[in-house]
C-alpha cells in the first residue's frame, strides 16, 4: 500500500469521525434549543436554524472531502507497473506485422491495427462497424465457415489457413487465429482475429515442388516425376489392357560439342532439342528430361513394336535438321532404346531398365538409329555387371597383364619405343579382349587405378630394359579421363618415377583429345605441372574429337598420334590422304611429332613417310606381345 494511499485513508477516517461527533452535538444543543420552544425568544429560533444550516453545509463539505479522497486512493492503487505493459501492449498491436480486427459480441468490427490496414488495403474508417464477410473470397463453402464457428463455441478457439480478398479484389491466403473474449462475469464480449499473408510462402512452395520434379534448363519433367507419371500410366494401361512404350533418347557425342564450343552452347542445344521434341507429340505422349543428353518419351497408347519404331524413327529424323544457336549450324545425330508394356516389362522402374539396355545395343551397332529390348540384352546387362566385379577381382589377383607394342622411327624402320597396353588374362575365360573390359572400367571408374597400376609396371620394365642396354627412347603410357582428371595424378606420376628410378624424358604420357577439351583450362595445368617432371605428353587419337587449335597451341605438347580409323584407308582413299595430310603439316608448323597408329601395311608407312610422318606402330611393325615376346631386329619397309 502506498503512503498517498494511506493518508487518503486517514483522511477520509478523520473527517468521517468529525462529522458524526458533529451531528451528535448539534442534535443535543437543538434539543436544548427547542425543549421550552413556546417560550423561547426569537433570537434563539433564529440561532437554531442558523446551527442547523452550518451543520448541514459542514456535513456536506465532509462528504465531498470523503468522496474526493476515497477517489484519489483508488487511482493510487493501480500499479505503475500495470501501466507500462499497457502501454507496451499497446505499442505491440500497433507495431505488429500480423494483421489484427477485433469485433464486438455482434460481430462489428471496433478496432483494426495497422498492419491490418496494410495486409488488405482497407482504411480503418471503411471497416469499423462492418461484418468481416466484407473481406470473403468465394473460395470456402459455407460448410467450411460452419465448422469455424463450431470450433469457435467449443473451444473459443480456431486456427487455420483461409483464403480472403484485399481491398484490391487480389484474392490471398492467410494464416488466422481467432479467439473469443470473455468478460468478467463470464460472458462473450468480443472476438481476436490474428491473421498473416502467406503469399510468399505459398509460392516459395510451389517453386520448390517445380524444382523437385521439373528440370531447370529444359523446364520438362525430371527423372522423378518421369517414372511417377510412368507408374500412373502403367496402371491405367494395365486396367484398360492397352499398351506403352518408352524410349529412351541419347544424343550421339553431345559431350564433343560441350568440349568444342563450351557448356554455354551445350545448354542452348538441349534447350532447343526439348523444343523441337515438343513440337513432335501429339496428347498421351509424355516427354522428360532424364539428365544430361538423356531425353525419355512414354507413349500411353502405343501398343505395337511398329508404331514405336515409327516414333523412333520419327525422333531421329526430326533432329537430324540443323540447330541455328549463337552463330552456329549444329547438327546431332540420336540414338534411342526402345521398351514396351506389357511385353517386355510389368514395372515403370523394369521399363526404364530395359529401355537402358536397348539404348546401349543402339549405340554399340553404331549409334544414329534405334533399337528394341530383347531377353538377349537383359542377359548382356547382366553380364556387363558380373564382368564389373571379377575385374576388381582380376586387380585384386593380379590377373592383369602389361603388353607392348612397337613403336619404329619410320625413316630408319629402328624400334625406338614401346606403347604399354593392358591385357586380362582370365583364369577361365583366357585372355579377355580390352574392346569387352576396357569400356566397362571406364564405366566404373576402375580405369584409373588400372592406368596406375599399367605406369608403374612399364617405368619398372623400362628400368629393366634399360640396364639391359636395349636402345629405347620412350615407353608411351595410356592416361584415361578418369586418372587424369585427378589433381593428384602430378604426385602419382613422381612417385612412380621416385620409386622405380626410371629417367622423366623415358615416359611418355598419352592423354586423349577429348579428355583434353572436357576441362582446357585444368588440362593445361596438369599438362605444365607433368612438363616441369620432365616427362613426354602426347594427344592420342588425334582428329576424332572437336579440338580448339587456340587451346591445342596453349598445350604443352611435343608429338600428335593419328588415330587408326585415318590410316586404315591409306593411301587410296582421298578423304582419309587428305585429313592425314592436314594433321602431319598442323603437327610440323606447331613443331610436335607425328605419331601414326594402325599401320597394317606397307604402303600405309610409305605414305607416312613420304608426307612427313616420324613415327610408326601396327601390324606391319608388330602386335602387342608380353615383354618377353619382343622382337628387337628392325622391320624395313
Amino acid at each position: 500500500m502506498s503512503a498517498s494511499y494511506r493518508a487518503a485513508t486517514r483522511a477520509a477516517l478523520f473527517y468521517l469521525v468529525f462529522c458524526v461527533v458533529w451531528l451528535q452535538l448539534s442534535g443535543y444543543l437543538l434539543n436544548s434549543f427547542f425543549d421550552d420552544s413556546v417560550e423561547a425568544s426569537r433570537w434563539q429560533l433564529i440561532n437554531g436554524y442558523a446551527w442547523l444550516l452550518f451543520s448541514a453545509g459542514f456535513v456536506f463539505f465532509a462528504r465531498a472531502r470523503l468522496m474526493r479522497c476515497l477517489g484519489v486512493a483508488a487511482k493510487q492503487r493501480v500499479n505503475p507497473q500495470d501501466r507500462e505493459r499497457l502501454r507496451q501492449a499497446a505499442a505491440v498491436f500497433d507495431c505488429t506485422r500480423e494483421g489484427v480486427l477485433v469485433t464486438d459480441r455482434e460481430g462489428l468490427i471496433v478496432h483494426v491495427n495497422p498492419a491490418f490496414m496494410h495486409i488488405t488495403g482497407y482504411q480503418r474508417e471503411e471497416v469499423l462497424g462492418k461484418r468481416p464477410n466484407l473481406f470473403k473470397s468465394g473460395r470456402h463453402s459455407a460448410d467450411f465457415y460452419q465448422a469455424m464457428f463450431a470450433t469457435l463455441e467449443s473451444e473459443s478457439e480456431w486456427s487455420g489457413e483461409i483464403w480472403n480478398r484485399r481491398k484490391s479484389g487480389e484474392i490471398y491466403p492467410q494464416w488466422q487465429t481467432i479467439r473469443v473474449i470473455h468478460d468478467d462475469l463470464g460472458q462473450r464480449s468480443h472476438y481476436v482475429a490474428v491473421f498473416s499473408d502467406i503469399s510468399a510462402i505459398k509460392h516459395s512452395e510451389q517453386e520448390r515442388m517445380h524444382l523437385a520434379h521439373y528440370d531447370p534448363l529444359t523446364d520438362l519433367p525430371n527423372r522423378l516425376l518421369f517414372t511417377d507419371r510412368a507408374k500412373q500410366a502403367l496402371t491405367s494401361a494395365q486396367l484398360h489392357k492397352r499398351g506403352c512404350a518408352l524410349l529412351l533418347i541419347d544424343l550421339d557425342h553431345f559431350k564433343m560439342i560441350n568440349d568444342s564450343l563450351g557448356h554455354t552452347i551445350g545448354d542452348q542445344l538441349l534447350k532447343a532439342v526439348a523444343e523441337r521434341l515438343k513440337a513432335m507429340f501429339e496428347p498421351g505422349i509424355t516427354l522428360a528430361r532424364l539428365g544430361g543428353d538423356e531425353f525419355a518419351v512414354l507413349a500411353e497408347n502405343c501398343p505395337q513394336v511398329e508404331q514405336a519404331a515409327a516414333l523412333a524413327r520419327r525422333i531421329i529424323d526430326g533432329l537430324k535438321q540443323a540447330f541455328p544457336i549463337d552463330g552456329h549450324q549444329l547438327f546431332i545425330n540420336t540414338s534411342i532404346g526402345i521398351s514396351l508394356f506389357p511385353a517386355d516389362a510389368l514395372s515403370a522402374e523394369q521399363l526404364l531398365r530395359n529401355a537402358d539396355s536397348a539404348l546401349f545395343k543402339a549405340k554399340s551397332a553404331g549409334r544414329n538409329d534405334y533399337a528394341l529390348y530383347t531377353e538377349e540384352l537383359t542377359a548382356h546387362a547382366q553380364q556387363r555387371v558380373e564382368t564389373s566385379f571379377e575385374l576388381r577381382h582380376a586387380l585384386d589377383q593380379e590377373q592383369l597383364r602389361v603388353y607392348y607394342q612397337p613403336v619404329h622411327d619410320l625413316r630408319t624402320s629402328r624400334l625406338i619405343g614401346l606403347e604399354a597396353l593392358v591385357r586380362w588374362e582370365h583364369p577361365q575365360r583366357g585372355l579377355v579382349s580390352p574392346a569387352e573390359f576396357i569400356p566397362i572400367a571406364e564405366r566404373t571408374g576402375l580405369i584409373a587405378e588400372i592406368d596406375a597400376w599399367v605406369m608403374q609396371q612399364a617405368c619398372r620394365q623400362m628400368c629393366q630394359w634399360q640396364k639391359a642396354g636395349r636402345g629405347l627412347a620412350f615407353v608411351a603410357v595410356n592416361i584415361s579421363s578418369r586418372l587424369f582428371a585427378r589433381r593428384e595424378l602430378y604426385e602419382q606420376v613422381a612417385r612412380v618415377l621416385h620409386e622405380t628410378g626410371l629417367d622423366p624424358a623415358c615416359l611418355e604420357l598419352e592423354v586423349t583429345e577429348s579428355a583434353v577439351m572436357e576441362d582446357p583450362e585444368v588440362a593445361l595445368e596438369q599438362m605444365y605441372r607433368l612438363r616441369e617432371l620432365g616427362v613426354q605428353l602426347a594427344i592420342d587419337d588425334f582428329g576424332t574429337g572437336y579440338s580448339s587449335l587456340l587451346r591445342l597451341k596453349r598445350l604443352p605438347v611435343q608429338k600428335l598420334k593419328i588415330d587408326q580409323g585415318f590410316v586404315a584407308g591409306l593411301p587410296w582413299d582421298e578423304d582419309d590422304a587428305a585429313i592425314v595430310r592436314v594433321i602431319i603439316a598442323l603437327a610440323q608448323s606447331m613443331g610436335m611429332q607425328v605419331h601414326a597408329e594402325g599401320i597394317e601395311q606397307a604402303e600405309q608407312a610409305a605414305f607416312l613417310l613420304e608426307h612427313g610422318s616420324q613415327l610408326g606402330q601396327g601390324y606391319w611393325f608388330g602386335r602387342p606381345v608380353p615383354a618377353e615376346q619382343l622382337v628387337w631386329a628392325p622391320q624395313h619397309l
